[in-house]
C-alpha cells in the first residue's frame, strides 16, 4: 500500500476493538532476510500505553506454530489490511504454517520492516513494528469470570506478550494532523 506514512505514536488513531472483531490482524515474528518467519491471524489483544511506552499486546497458544517464532525471536509485527483481504486473512487464521506455505498461498506480499526484523506486508495498511518487552502464561488460577474457561476447553492458555511499539505506518484513518 504505497500511500501508507509514518505515524509518530501521539497522532496515532485507532479503534481497537473496531478493528479486531471487523479487520482482525495479521501476527508475524521471525525474520524477513532469512525468510524464517510465521504468521497468524489474531482478533484478541490491546494496544495502548504502559511503562510509559507504546504498546501491543497478543496472545498465543503454545500449540501455534507461531508461538516457536515469538519464543526464538526479539520483535513483531502487526498489520491490519483493508477488507478486501479478509479471505487471505481468514486462511492465514486457519492453516499452519508447519504443513503448508500458508503466506504464498494467501497472495500477501512480505517485505523488510523499517526497524525490526520481522516482516510487514506490502498489501497493509497499517503496520506496527514491536520489539518484545514482557511475557507472561496465563494462569486460569486468576480468571475472576469463571466463563473465560469456556475458551479452553483444551487447557491450552494463551502465552501473553508485551511489544512495545518502535514504528507506525499507515494509512488515513490512523493519524490525525493535530492532538
Amino acid at each position: 500500500m504505497e500511500n501508507r506514512i509514518n505515524i509518530p505514536p501521539e497522532r496515532f488513531r485507532i479503534e481497537p476493538y473496531g478493528i479486531l472483531e471487523r479487520q482482525w490482524f495479521l501476527l508475524t515474528s521471525g525474520d524477513f532476510h532469512s525468510g524464517h518467519f510465521n504468521a497468524m491471524t489474531i482478533s484478541w489483544g490491546s494496544l495502548g500505553k504502559i511503562w510509559n511506552k507504546p504498546f501491543v499486546q497478543v496472545v498465543v497458544r503454545p500449540s501455534r506454530y507461531t508461538y516457536q517464532f515469538m519464543e526464538q525471536y526479539s520483535s513483531f509485527t502487526v498489520c491490519a489490511f483493508p477488507l478486501q483481504y479478509r479471505e487471505a486473512l481468514s486462511l492465514l487464521g486457519t492453516q499452519s504454517g508447519r504443513t503448508s506455505n500458508k503466506i504464498a498461498e494467501s497472495g500477501l506480499t512480505p517485505i523488510p520492516s523499517k526497524i525490526v526484523a520481522a516482516p510487514a506486508y506490502a498489501e497493509a495498511e497499517l503496520i506496527l513494528e514491536c520489539h518484545k518487552v514482557y511475557w507472561q502464561d496465563m494462569d486460569s488460577g486468576h480468571f475472576i469470570n469463571f466463563e473465560i474457561n469456556s475458551s479452553y476447553p483444551e487447557k491450552d492458555y494463551h502465552r501473553i506478550y508485551f511489544g512495545e511499539i518502535v514504528n507506525i505506518e499507515g494509512t488515513h484513518p490512523y493519524h490525525s494532523e493535530s492532538d
